[in-house]
């Protein structure tokens, strides 16, 4: 497409392709507060099923499904995929269609768009290249645990063979060769970025909470009940570390029947599940993470505790040096024991940290602040004049 000039007062067009968690639409909703028009074409996120404003769902299972959705696309659906200033990827699962055809699209929408970018919020080939680096500096991940094979990679042993399969690579290096940048969700796919992009061509945005629409929880000052909430995905367990995180909880309510319970929900659909996690006094997240990603900040913007990530290395990297409400745990069973033993015998403290993880949520990952983190780079790379937060 033909370039033109913008200048910061005229709404800029942006289009989001894929969706996890619902970031996408939570930073199209902080997109539109700043004055700009947003679409975003997606599956929903599976059982998840986010907002959208194109659908981009298989409508059948196998290789019936792919067809019909590349059909759809060809027929139709990717006239409404032109003409933006920005587009953004949600990693390379942006569509559910095979490497070749995910390629094809890729090139459809640089030739027809003004820029092209990632945001990296999902695994990939360079991701898990990444992750299986002796030289990593993240230490563990889903894949490795301190140079061993995680349970989940122990339980799937072809699973990083798939991810990193010569149809797989392929795309991988013609993605990163196409893009104009990419946007990283978390700190770990910063690291992941750095393998295949300059640092002039990477940014960290963090995940958009729409802080506005939460309200937070009234915590007792001390709880007589601490109630432990864990949300499971079925097929996640081994790759999240939820099993070792439900078994931990287990034996800590066992240990003190009278003092703390546990809630488990299971595959709910996002809005369903967010109500559900509002009962809770401590939510327990992920235990490969160095940094709480949505669901962690989710409940700690309504001002609840969450066990997850919270590495020196994380507070370090977004420059935060007070707040640090995050309740840290390793990657072991006693790990999570010992942190959920120390809150339950110490309920006193469960108000406090939620202040504290409702002033970091705020502070750090307000819709708008993220949004405004992502604008400022992308007109950045193309000349724009940058928009900072009044």
């Amino acid at each position: 497409m033909t370039d033109r000039i913008l200048s910061m007062t005229e709404p800029l067009k942006i289009l989001f392709v894929g969706d996890a968690s619902s970031y996408h639409r939570t930073l199209a909703s902080g997109l539109r507060e700043l004055g700009h028009e947003t679409v975003v074409a997606s599956n929903g996120g599976y059982w998840l099923d986010t907002g959208r404003d194109i659908d981009l769902r298989r409508r059948f299972k196998g290789k019936i499904g792919g067809l019909d959705l590349w059909l759809r696309l060809n027929l139709g659906l990717r006239q409404k995929l032109r003409g933006f200033d920005i587009v953004s990827l949600c990693s390379q699962s942006f569509i559910e269609l095979r490497p070749g055809r995910k390629a094809q699209l890729l090139d459809y929408l640089k030739a027809n768009n003004r820029s092209v970018f990632c945001t990296a919020l999902g695994t990939d080939p360079n991701y898990v290249a990444e992750c299986l680096d002796p030289a990593t500096a993240l230490r563990y991940n889903e894949f490795r645990i301190y140079g061993e094979d995680s349970p989940y990679l122990k339980a799937n042993p072809d699973i990083c063979d798939r991810w990193l399969a010569p149809d797989m690579r392929r795309l991988d290096s013609h993605f990163y060769t196409s893009v104009d940048g990419a946007v990283s969700a978390l700190y770990e796919y910063q690291v992941a970025l750095r393998r295949v992009l300059p640092e002039d061509k990477i940014a960290y945005a963090g995940i958009p909470i729409d802080t506005d629409a939460i309200r937070p929880v009234d915590l007792s000052d001390r709880p007589s009940k601490v109630r432990l909430f864990l949300g499971r995905y079925k097929d996640r367990l081994l790759e999240k570390g939820t099993d070792v995180m439900e078994w931990a909880a287990r034996a800590v309510v066992d240990r003190y029947p009278d003092r703390a319970e546990l809630v488990i929900v299971e595959n709910r659909p996002y809005d369903e599940y967010l109500e559900l996690l509002k009962s809770a006094h401590v939510v327990l997240d992920q235990l490969y993470s160095y940094t709480p990603a949505t669901n962690a900040l989710q409940a700690m913007a309504y001002g609840l505790n969450t066990v997850s990530g919270g590495t020196p290395e994380f507070y370090d990297f977004i420059g935060e040096k007070e707040l640090h409400p995050v309740i840290h745990v390793e990657p072991d069973y006693e790990s999570v024991v010992r942190a959920l033993e120390d809150v339950v015998l110490h309920p006193e403290g469960i108000r406090p940290r939620g202040l504290q993880s409702r002033e970091f949520v705020v502070r750090h990952n307000d819709y708008r602040t993220v949004a405004a983190r992502a604008l400022d780079f992308w007109t950045s790379r193309l000349n724009f004049q940058p928009l900072t937060l009044s």
